[in-house]
């Protein structure tokens, strides 16, 4: 069984556009900024994604969208997250557990709470419930293209390739350059759907 990595999170954005303002505010009689580039947004990330030329490219701008989905706007999800991250690095496993069902409990709309608990559930190989949790992930976040490849590959495993073969599809219509996505497409494509004539 494979092991997922925990992802490092709980970075926070929007010091920029705060400094912005308090310097728009004193000089009123400034010249108008020029736009912002390039944009930061989650939709302008993807738009940048979608553009990568290669996996180098496109690796950075993965990271920065997993940091903006884990961010949950709630100060108590993003300490119980924290503390479940430092449990699972000092290898408290039953502590990290017991954080991300809270996580999941409280804030049940949050997909990265789901997320991270799938991943947690499928590195304790605990196939059916990390099934239900990267389900229920991308369900709330259909853009987790992460989740949908780790969903993918649990399916894959399973023999159920036509779902597998959906969900990397769409992660790769989401990050066309996800680090060795697109043979695992055209295999379970084959496997699938025969060859092309």
């Amino acid at each position: 069984m494979r092991k997922t990595k925990f992802l490092p999170f709980m970075t926070r954005a929007g010091f920029a556009a705060l400094a912005f303002l308090v310097s728009a505010a004193a000089a009123p009689n400034a010249l108008p900024p020029k736009p912002r580039t390039p944009d930061h947004s989650l939709n302008g990330l993807f738009a940048s994604l979608g553009k990568a030329s290669s996996e180098d490219e496109a690796k950075p701008i993965e990271q920065q969208i997993e940091e903006l989905f884990l961010q949950s706007n709630s100060a108590s999800i993003d300490l119980l997250m924290t503390r479940a991250a430092a449990a699972l690095q000092a290898g408290d496993n039953d502590t990290a557990k017991k954080l991300l069902i809270s996580v999941t409990d409280i804030a049940p709309n949050y997909a990265e709470g789901w997320h991270q608990r799938a991943k947690m559930e499928a590195a304790a190989n605990d196939d059916t419930h990390a099934l239900v949790s990267f389900q229920k992930t991308v369900t709330l976040n259909p853009r987790e293209f992460m989740a949908q490849v780790e969903l993918g590959d649990m399916l894959a495993e399973y023999g159920q390739k036509a779902a597998a073969l959906a969900s990397y599809r769409k992660a790769l219509a989401l990050d066309p350059h996800f680090e060795g996505l697109d043979k695992r497409v055209e295999k379970l494509s084959r496997d699938v759907e025969g060859e092309k004539i």
